[in-house]
């Protein structure tokens, strides 16, 4: 069962009469002096460590919008960072992908409660073989998994991104065995992510393949002509983490959301696609009002966030009809901070 109150009603925000869809480029709005304020000081506090992109979007208008700080590089100079710098999504990569997963039930492609197709579970009484993709989605799937991201001793995220597993991603995370039975227990792990994502690679194809459906089915309809995702060496997009695009086109994904899986008059995701983010499945223990549904995070007031690590985060609200976007390095001590600055200026446009 799940561990939260309730479900939080979902809502949806109509795209504005009047204001044209951003595909090709946003229509352009004034702030508040309190937004334009709370924008300056994701550059300056010290909390927030490094900002290097915030987009505040607000009825279909960016209102607000500053970059700034650089890129480190090993073999070159820093990369001052624009509007038009690809970034990294981290675990925003998640978000991505259930937006891929949903265009595929959608289609009849898939089935949320069925056993997952995943061949190493394929075996007779193999207990994994029970596991369901919405369990998947909710990890809520039982496999032993540790998502440390500092500790490369005991982190199966590590060795999975950077180690053994990092050619066949799924397969690492393929050869976890159950902790718990299956639908018990949440548990965030970016190997239940890329064993979604292998399921995904299935059934549209490996490496450029799965790149062009997601170009054709959903960067491309939204305009986000820069986004580009990475496939390890066994074809299967690393759906936990890599999705580089500007902050921009980060706040157009969101604004698909934002508009129930709509998108100037057609229809992207189901809107009850959509509208499952809004049901918690599971309350996050370590922090306070924080829940999570199916490959997002969300509050009890109807808020809700794509999530990446060192603080990257693209925040919906519904009920302001606005999108945040902020991209950055922040580390998990400035976290508590970074919530407290998105509240705020979701708070503070009206």
């Amino acid at each position: 069962m799940p561990e939260t109150d309730g479900p939080v009603r979902p809502s949806v925000a109509p795209q504005p009469q009047g204001v044209a869809w951003p595909t090709e480029a946003w229509p352009e709005g004034v702030a508040s002096a309190a937004v334009d304020a709370l924008v300056d000081r994701a550059f300056e506090d010290p909390e927030l460590a490094a900002s290097y992109a915030v987009v505040v979007v607000h009825r279909g208008r960016v209102v607000a919008e500053r970059y700034g700080g650089a890129l480190p590089s090993f073999t070159r100079e820093p990369t001052p960072v624009t509007s038009t710098t690809p970034l990294l999504s981290w675990s925003i990569a998640k978000s991505v992908l259930h937006a891929a997963v949903g265009i595929l039930v959608g289609q009849g492609r898939l089935e949320l409660d069925a056993p997952a197709p995943v061949p190493a579970w394929s075996r007779p009484g193999d207990p994994r073989g029970a596991i369901t993709l919405r369990q998947l989605l909710r990890m809520r799937d039982g496999l032993g998994w540790n998502e440390d991201y500092v500790d490369e001793t005991v982190s199966d995220v590590i060795e999975m991104l950077f180690g053994s597993g990092k050619d066949d991603v799924a397969s690492f995370a393929a050869a976890r065995e159950l902790a718990h039975e299956p639908g018990t227990t949440f548990n965030y792990s970016s190997g239940s992510s890329n064993l979604i994502a292998s399921i995904v690679r299935d059934h549209v194809g490996r490496g450029e393949a799965t790149a062009r459906f997601l170009t054709d089915s959903l960067f491309g309809p939204l305009g986000m002509h820069d986004a580009t995702i990475r496939c390890d060496q066994a074809g299967t997009f690393v759906g936990s983490s890599y999705v580089y695009c500007s902050a921009r086109s980060y706040a157009k994904f969101a604004t698909l959301y934002l508009r129930g899986g709509s998108w100037d008059g057609t229809r992207l995701l189901d809107a009850s696609w959509v509208a499952d983010v809004h049901v918690p499945a599971s309350r996050d223990t370590t922090a306070p009002d924080t829940y999570y549904s199916h490959h997002w995070w969300l509050d009890a007031r109807g808020t809700f966030w794509a999530s990446g690590y060192e603080g990257q985060r693209v925040v919906v609200c519904p009920a302001r009809d606005c999108v945040v976007v902020r991209l950055g390095h922040t580390p998990a001590a400035g976290y508590p901070a970074l919530r407290s600055w998105c509240d705020s200026v979701v708070a503070a446009l009206d």
